[in-house]
């Protein structure tokens, strides 16, 4: 974690190297006047003798922007920068506005460092569902904040876009609008995302689902998170061009899903032809993952047992096992 370690001043860097566990640390929150906070799975814990004050916060930040915030002020009205090695900087202050619109952020007194991880090669426990008859399902992918969706996404990139053992690679396209798929620096990805994966980065996520098509003819078609009717119109169009689609949206359920127009509108249509619902990551609980079919059927559930064992519904009735993901 090099590329995290080197922004902090020097006494600061000692302290993250010896104190810290690399291996599962999944964030870093800094804040003006406090601790550093390391989070994983399980537990956060306060880093001692890393006090954030300005002075230090300000070093942070100046190693993040390369000294020239200027340069990301587009990245800072999302209010993240992403870092080499895939990183992702959430910045929180004082918001700036134009016209009721972000226009940038001062006085940065919070970030947030999303440690980006590869991927767990766990992914080939979910291709029996998603993977039917020679072709790739259109698949939604609903879940709250910090439950796992875009490393999802990217896992199936890289499965879908590389070959395996009596499976060839598929020509997959990522419209990844906020850098967080394949965490793209100057047009070249950061994170593993498939052999035959192209990458379109930083572009409006229903403006770049019909770009890759026209232009990189893909097989399935991946994106973060859509939201209003124009994402959703977007998805649907890319449907009807017979490509496959697999997208994520936030929810906690398929039910709460169909409570947004735009989106109960594909549910309706039948647009995906599988649903995973994942459960937030949290303490005291372990992750949970649901699969339902095209009608909302149950296919497999996981109930973040010791085990991790993914349990078969009684509705399925073909011979796959999710033995863990």
């Amino acid at each position: 974690m090099k590329e995290i370690i080197r922004l902090f001043p020097s006494p600061i860097q000692h302290l993250l190297k010896s104190e810290v566990c690399w291996k599962s640390v999944q964030e870093i929150r800094l804040r003006v006047d406090r601790p550093i906070e390391i989070l994983d799975s399980s537990h956060h814990q306060k880093l001692k003798g890393t006090l954030m004050t300005p002075e230090n916060l300000s070093f942070v930040l100046n190693q993040i922007s390369q000294f020239s915030l200027y340069r990301f002020k587009d990245e800072l009205k999302e209010g993240f920068i992403t870092i080499e090695g895939g990183h992702r900087v959430g910045l929180a202050g004082k918001a700036n506005t134009h016209h009721n619109e972000v226009d940038t952020l001062k006085h940065i007194s919070f970030m947030n460092i999303r440690v980006a991880k590869a991927t767990s090669g766990q992914v080939e426990s979910l291709v029996p569902y998603l993977y039917k008859d020679g072709k790739w399902q259109s698949t939604l992918i609903i879940g709250p904040p910090h439950s796992g969706k875009t490393t999802v996404l990217r896992e199936l990139s890289k499965y879908i876009g590389s070959p395996h053992r009596g499976y060839q690679a598929a020509k997959v396209a990522v419209v990844d609008e906020r850098s967080e798929i394949a965490a793209s620096m100057k047009g070249v990805p950061q994170l593993e995302v498939g052999e035959r994966t192209d990458v379109m980065d930083a572009c409006p996520k229903a403006e770049g689902m019909m770009m890759m098509i026209r232009s990189m003819s893909p097989d399935v078609l991946i994106v973060d998170e859509i939201g209003g009717e124009t994402d959703a119109l977007a998805v649907r169009e890319a449907t009807f061009t017979g490509v496959d689609v697999i997208c994520s949206i936030h929810g906690n359920s398929l039910s709460g899903v169909r409570k947004r127009p735009s989106a109960n509108r594909l549910i309706e249509e039948q647009i995906f032809e599988r649903y995973l619902i994942l459960e937030r990551m949290t303490p005291a609980k372990r992750r949970g993952l649901t699969i339902l079919d095209q009608s909302g059927q149950v296919l497999a559930t996981w109930k973040g047992s010791d085990s991790g064992a993914m349990d078969r519904s009684r509705h399925h009735t073909d011979g796959h096992y999710v033995s863990r993901f």
